[in-house]
């Protein structure tokens, strides 16, 4: 196991953390074949496996709820947790809640088992997903955040998408039950080894204040981050900037929700095969997790304001013309754009939050924003189950997320500004009492804060 240096020696940057930035991401692959393993393979087979009535749309969303809901609440507490015991101490024990479920989900007698192991997997992702952000931003510098987050996010889709191919592959020799059952036992245990003999822990990093801070840091921040209540109402509402970016989280997770629960049986019902299916359902998360290597360094060069906007239009369209094409390749296009939308959003969306966020408490900033993201799985999964429900068919679905992406989407370009540091004029910053929130200070309570 590697042991961190000496204070005195710690240096930031992508170059001069090679190995250990090596190790974290791999660990985010890991974490993404983790969750892509049930992301195909369950809602297909739900009816014959597990006992899911036909056309039961809420009951399949009970699958999404579950699972937004726990991994919401698991990154709010990782992000404060790992500012008291480490980074790498909340990556393991993520990785310990892993275990039992390919157990569950290869011998559930009946669906609440299969939700409780997907309860168990948000716990997991909860943990662990955040650790490779937190852990990788520690070790980076500030303007090498949109790379380190497209990384990260490329690394963890490939795996998502990776997964879903294997699984359902694994799924057609074995049967759906012993596909995903070895599946999930070698990466857990493969998770587990890697993470205890070689990954490092990254705390000594943010409690060294850097010699220079961009400036949406502060040069003088506070010797005490602020409580969890204040960090909490800063990232929720007293902020308009942080506001419109976990808003944005919050309803982008409807499309993710949309793909997980209703793609694999709206493509069935369209005639293809498990395989053919999973394919389509690939493209979306490998176009997502390989165009990441691009958007994530683009705004690094651009900026994220526009990035985020136009992927939260973009991701909107796609889910709308995957209900108009009847084709493989209709299907497989409409998939793509989804996909490059949130490569266009999703990691810019985080590293615009460690932008605002001084590093004194950015774990909490991230676990804060990324409780808001996750917990729009539950809500997504809620409301695309009901409208579908109370319409009788799937598209409706597809039109509940595409209106949602583009009213989301305007919000962010009305309330959200640009972040990143290089792009952010200095006296602008200083002079505005909103950016109390990024010098680790705190407004009195009941001040409202300016965008």
């Amino acid at each position: 196991m590697h042991s961190p240096p000496s204070t005195a020696v710690l240096l930031r940057g992508i170059s001069a953390n090679r190995a250990q930035f090596g190790h974290w991401l791999l660990q985010v692959l890991l974490v993404g074949l983790t969750l892509g393993m049930t992301r195909t393979v369950v809602p297909a087979v739900a009816e014959a496996e597990f006992g899911v009535p036909k056309n039961s749309f809420l009951l399949l969303s009970t699958l999404v709820m579950a699972f937004g809901v726990v991994k919401a609440i698991m990154n709010f507490v990782a992000g404060r947790l790992s500012e008291r015991v480490g980074r790498r101490r909340v990556l393991l024990l993520g990785w310990w809640f892993a275990l039992p479920i390919p157990l569950i989900l290869g011998l559930a007698p009946s669906w609440a088992w299969v939700v409780a192991a997907i309860a168990l997997l948000g716990v997991n992702q909860g943990l662990t997903w955040s650790m490779t952000q937190t852990a990788k931003l520690d070790i980076t510098q500030p303007s090498e955040r949109g790379l380190t987050l497209g990384l990260n996010e490329f690394a963890g889709y490939v795996g998502v998408a990776s997964a879903g191919l294997l699984t359902a592959w694994m799924a057609t020799l074995w049967g759906a039950r012993e596909g995903l059952m070895v599946f999930g036992i070698g990466v857990t245990l493969a998770a587990l080894w890697l993470s205890t003999l070689y990954v490092q822990d990254t705390l000594s990093w943010a409690r060294v204040t850097p010699p220079a801070l961009s400036p949406q840091d502060s040069t003088n921040p506070s010797p005490e981050p602020p409580n969890t209540w204040e960090v909490f109402t800063l990232m929720s509402w007293r902020d308009a900037r942080l506001l419109a970016l976990c808003q944005a989280g919050l309803v982008e997770k409807f499309v993710d929700a949309l793909v997980w629960i209703v793609y694999p049986i709206y493509l069935l019902k369209q005639g293809l095969s498990l395989p053919e299916a999973s394919a389509v359902i690939g493209v979306y998360g490998m176009v997502w997790g390989v165009s990441q290597l691009f958007t994530g360094r683009w705004s690094d060069r651009l900026g994220r304001h526009r990035l985020n906007v136009g992927g939260m239009w973009l991701c909107g369209t796609g889910v709308a013309m995957m209900v108009m094409m009847n084709s493989s390749g209709g299907w497989m296009l409409s998939a793509a754009l989804t996909g490059f939308g949130m490569a266009m959003l999703y990691p810019n969306l985080s590293a615009a939050v460690a932008d605002i966020a001084p590093p004194l408490w950015r774990g909490s900033a991230i676990g804060i924003y990324r409780f808001w993201r996750d917990l729009g799985y539950a809500l997504g999964a809620l409301g695309l189950g009901l409208s579908a429900h109370f319409a009788g068919q799937l598209e409706s679905a597809f039109w509940f997320v595409a209106l949602s992406m583009g009213v989301s989407g305007a919000w962010l370009a009305w309330k959200g500004q640009e972040t990143h540091p290089s792009l952010v004029a200095p006296v602008r910053e200083t002079q505005n009492p909103a950016n109390l929130a990024t010098q680790g200070q705190t407004p009195k309570r009941g001040t409202r804060l300016p965008p």
